[in-house]
């Protein structure tokens, strides 16, 4: 194409101006052209040949995947042989191998498994006790691990002669939100953040982020421009509100930060990393994101820092409502970001070159003038690339979907293309739902991990999108110009809903769609140990039904019992104040996401419903059916008291709008009648919960609790834990928090303690409302509520941390109670 140019541009240009002309236009053409044709894996190719000369020696990472394998299955500590392979055994891909041991086998190895690094040997670990051995790993907060089948040291199943090859279809294996550090892992030990590595490495993860600790990094950098601990004692937030606090959505609340905490968390944040280099893992580290102390403005008194607007306080109260924002085109932007990179590379060495940054989601840009949002995105890169010269920004690609009226394509391609081409990588954070990928012409050309989102708040709800899973990785790895460079899990809490995680790890090794009922069949028989008939055709049932939501909607649980409608059922639904926290649109955690629920033309509150309430009824009934085949198996004790729980959950939604109905109606008699079967069933969902040790909040508690090395610390954390999962944010006396109930929990101790005052107390409003002949006292009801609810948050009453009563007698009793 430039000689077809230059030919014509002899015949009526002096050659002086034509060198300069063609350049131009060979440049113009190149950039306008480089999303068709510019290879992904060219633009990231360099990031990854650095990355992969980071890693640890191939016998060290050998020697790690060797203790997993002895604390995930120590009595085949000598079964497995493990190996270290360069990327040219795999065609260039990360992979691993199994294969048939070749030398002595007694009392010695069976297996031999090759890989690119721990991560893939541990992944090809997990693939073979799968396939070949029937086993099953999930969180041990979900059922735990199945291990039964698999057979005794020097009895393991031969692979084909030829061995088993997976190759990863994409580099990357990305893990965790920017929020699951509060949500999932805030008062987690070493001990415990030690499994979930074991746990990431054996699903194949291979960029988990590694967000603990940074406050103390941060500490260190801002002493750097004079800031006190005083003055962070007003920024950071509470250990249950970090993420937040780190985003700049809040500042105090839940605070402040101890010595303790700050010292603890960095010592810990050095295991992790030293645990995920050695496994040959990519950790993804923090960077400057704008968000800084108030008393920064003080002291450089000529900076661009804007105080943020309100995210969700009830009055803007400023002890905690709207931080303060260095503008990226501020030179002190840079300054800082910079800082904050060097002392982390100080602190833990050169253990990566990925770093996140989500400045953008926490508000617009001021202007939509692609020429300034392109100097913005260019100031974020350059703060992290002064600080390391290879960085690279990962972004959550949220807010374009949410803040779409803002992002249209042209400023989206001015902050995409604000750094050089394998630069940036995007996550498409909500791709299981709403991808973006799809509409955005690939991120117009740059590189992008396709993600699973799933969860908010840590909720527990039997949720998911199964068939999505299954193509849609495969159908955006395979369009036309696709620029994907890895799969992904970013939801805001793990521990729930076992079966979408495990299905979701598996598709970084996937290269075509998977049959998802088939895959179903071999997953239950994994799980529980044993083919039974009558799970088998449960699980048919909820793959149609609980996990198969297509509705589009995002999922977070408001079931009535943990989301308690805050309204005067005297007036329609649809026609109360926005203040008073809409069913319908739900505030989230930055100023500009909202994620819409069905709308509905009733003027009752709707709960999200997706499925034909009969047909799980008649799973349960399976499931339970089951009971004298599997009542010893602790993956069944979850699932069925998951399912126990769903189904309940569901009918009390039904319960509660009939009890609205009647006192509509002015009919006391039946108020009476279905408001005590809602609280009966809060007191029997509670006692089934009570029957597995995963469904308790005196573990939530008493976790908080062990990591506090002081009364006052002590004090101060079970606040924390006690509130996250309650009123989550402020209040006053006559108004709940806006993000009541975000982060609410099916677990025992907390309906028993806290939903069922809150439901109680409403009724016995209803009743007086009739008994009187008068209006509904909200206010009053609030009051009351408000008041007890802060004085429970505040609480030091002990709630159980074992189980209690036989799981399987329980769910019988009620199913036969509520629903034969």
């Amino acid at each position: 194409m430039a000689v077809a140019i230059i030919r014509i541009l002899n015949n009526s240009l002096t050659m002086k101006f034509i060198i300069g002309d063609v350049l131009i236009i060979i440049f113009i053409l190149f950039i306008t052209r480089l999303p068709q044709s510019f290879s992904t894996t060219e633009a990231i190719q360099p990031s990854l040949t650095r990355l992969d000369s980071k890693r640890s020696s191939p016998s060290v990472q050998e020697s790690a995947a060797k203790a997993v394998l002895g604390r995930f299955l120590p009595t085949h500590l000598h079964s497995f042989h493990f190996k270290i392979v360069s990327k040219d055994v795999c065609g260039g891909q990360g992979c691993f191998l199994i294969e048939n041991y070749d030398g002595p086998t007694e009392n010695g190895p069976e297996i031999l498994i090759k890989g690119t690094t721990a991560v893939e040997i541990a992944s090809g670990l997990h693939w073979y006790i799968k396939y070949f051995c029937g086993a099953h790993v999930s969180w041990d907060k979900t059922g735990g691990v199945q291990l039964a089948s698999v057979p005794k040291p020097g009895s393991l199943p031969l692979v084909k002669d030829s061995g088993v090859l997976i190759q990863r279809p994409v580099p990357w294996n990305y893990y965790q939100n920017v929020v699951t550090s509060s949500y999932s892992y805030v008062w987690w030990d070493w001990e415990r953040w030690e499994k979930e590595i074991d746990w990431m490495a054996l699903q194949g993860i291979n960029l988990p982020l590694a967000f603990s600790g940074q406050e103390a990094i941060w500490q260190k950098v801002f002493m750097g421009f004079n800031i006190s601990m005083e003055d962070l004692n007003d920024f950071f937030g509470g250990p249950a509100f970090l993420a937040w606090a780190r985003m700049g959505n809040l500042h105090t609340w839940g605070g402040p930060l101890s010595k303790n905490w700050l010292k603890q968390q960095l010592v810990l944040q050095k295991k992790i990393l030293s645990r995920m280099l050695e496994l040959g893992m990519t950790p993804v580290l923090p960077s400057f994101s704008g968000n800084v102390p108030a008393a920064l403005k003080t002291i450089f008194p000529t900076a661009n820092i804007t105080r943020l607007g309100d995210w969700n306080t009830v009055d803007s109260d400023p002890r905690w409502c709207c931080t303060y924002l260095l503008n990226p085109s501020d030179p002190l932007f840079v300054e800082i970001g910079e800082a904050f990179i060097k002392m982390q590379i100080k602190e833990y060495g050169d253990v990566t070159d990925i770093y996140n940054c989500d400045t953008f989601n926490e508000n617009s840009p001021p202007t939509n003038d692609t020429t300034y949002i392109s100097s913005l995105g260019a100031a974020v890169y350059k703060a992290m690339s002064n600080g390391d010269k290879d960085a690279v920004w990962l972004m959550q690609g949220w807010l374009f979907y949410s803040d779409s009226t803002f992002w249209k394509p042209p400023q989206m391609k001015a902050l995409l293309h604000s750094v050089p081409v394998g630069k940036m990588i995007v996550l498409d954070l909500f791709a299981d739902v709403k991808p973006i990928w799809a509409t955005s012409s690939q991120f117009y050309g740059t590189p992008y991990v396709w993600c699973l989102l799933h969860n908010f708040g840590g909720n527990i709800e039997m949720y998911g999108t199964l068939d999505a899973i299954s193509s849609g990785p495969v159908d955006a790895r395979i369009s036309k110009n696709s620029t994907m460079v890895g799969v992904g899990m970013c939801m805001e809490g793990i521990e729930q809903n076992p079966v979408v995680y495990e299905f979701m790890s598996e598709m970084a090794f996937r290269k075509e769609k998977v049959p998802v009922l088939e895959w179903l069949k071999t997953y239950t028989h994994r799980r529980y140990g044993k083919s039974v008939q009558q799970i088998k055709e449960a699980w048919a049932i909820l793959y149609h039904t609980v996990y198969n939501c297509t509705d589009g909607i995002a999922d977070h649980n408001i079931d009535f019992i943990v989301k308690f409608p805050d309204w005067d059922p005297s007036i329609n639904f649809g026609s109360r104040p926005s203040k008073l926290n809409s069913m319908h649109t739900f505030r989230s955690r930055t100023r500009s996401r909202r994620f819409s629920f069905q709308e509905r033309s009733s003027d009752l509150p709707q709960a999200h419903l997706w499925y034909s309430t009969h047909e799980v009824v008649n799973a349960l009934k399976l499931f339970v059916a089951a009971g004298n085949d599997l009542a010893g198996s602790l993956t069944y004790r979850y699932d069925l008291v998951d399912l126990t729980r769903q189904v309940l959950s569901k009918l009390a939604n039904q319960v509660y709008l009939d009890a609205i109905n009647a006192f509509r109606r002015k009919d006391v008699k039946a108020l009476n009648i279905h408001s005590q079967k809602f609280i009966q069933l809060i007191k029997d969902i509670d006692v089934l919960l009570a029957s597995d040790d995963n469904f308790l909040l005196g573990t939530w508690l008493e976790s908080a609790k062990l990591l506090a090395e002081n009364p006052s610390e002590m004090r101060q954390y079970e606040w924390n834990a006690r509130t996250q999962v309650t009123m989550w944010f402020d209040t006053t006396p006559t108004n709940q928090s806006k993000l009541h109930d975000y982060a609410n929990k099916f677990w025992s101790g907390l309906l028993e303690g806290y939903y069922l005052p809150r439901a109680s107390s409403y009724f016995s409003y209803l009743f007086k409302s009739l008994e009187k002949n008068e209006s509904f006292k909200l206010v009053e009801w609030r009051k009351q509520w408000i008041s007890f609810s802060n004085k429970w948050q505040a609480g030091l009453e002990l709630y159980p941390v074992k189980a209690q009563g036989n799981f399987l007698t329980i769910a019988k009793a009620l199913f036969d109670k509520y629903l034969s």
